[in-house]
């Protein structure tokens, strides 16, 4: 029985894809249970911060005190929060990112790892006489390659590019928040 080189490592690839398929869903599972967590907390204390807001103001006999508390400390409190939260979403979100980022890394490692075996292995098997054949795949081969280092290239920079948006909507928020802090502290 002849060994067929498309056939070896058939179960190993396999394997390895399946193994990876694992890693991104646990990253996905992983991050999506943190942000829940952090959406269950975040619930959790503007409930009782809101329950302690309401039993303060149900004290204030003068509406315009209870107008001057809400507006001062309240919403300066919820834009806090909403800062805050905001920021430790960004984060898992970043976390996430960079758990793919690994993961994609590996997988195109394998691969280039498992074409550069293949080549050698069809390569040295060659008969004899077909040298020009031989070279011809082995320059397609070097294009493949180029192109896994194209696409790792393309990943890197989706996932830089995905992070810089992170931070500048953060950035963005952080800024909103302090204009909104300075405005109501001229007030």
């Amino acid at each position: 029985m002849s060994k067929n080189p498309f056939d070896l490592g058939a179960m190993a690839n396999q394997t390895r894809g399946m193994k990876a398929a694992q890693a991104v869903g646990q990253a996905a599972l992983t991050s999506a249970q943190e942000i829940a967590e952090l959406n269950q907390r975040a619930a959790q204390e503007l409930s009782s911060r809101f329950q302690a807001k309401v039993a303060d103001l149900m004290k204030t006999q003068d509406p315009k005190m209870a107008f001057d508390s809400v507006h001062a400390e309240v919403l300066q409190d919820a834009a806090k929060e909403v800062a805050n939260y905001q920021a430790q979403l960004f984060q898992a979100l970043a976390s996430g990112n960079k758990e793919l980022k690994k993961i994609a890394e590996s997988m195109i490692k394998e691969s280039q790892h498992d074409l550069i075996h293949f080549v050698n292995e069809a390569t040295q098997n060659a008969p004899a006489g077909t040298e020009p054949y031989t070279s011809a795949f082995k320059t397609s081969f070097h294009t493949a390659l180029q192109n896994f280092e194209m696409i790792r290239a393309a990943m890197a920079d989706s996932f830089v590019n995905f992070e810089r948006s992170v931070e500048g909507v953060s950035q963005f928020s952080s800024t909103q928040k302090n204009s909104a802090t300075t405005k109501s502290k001229k007030k």
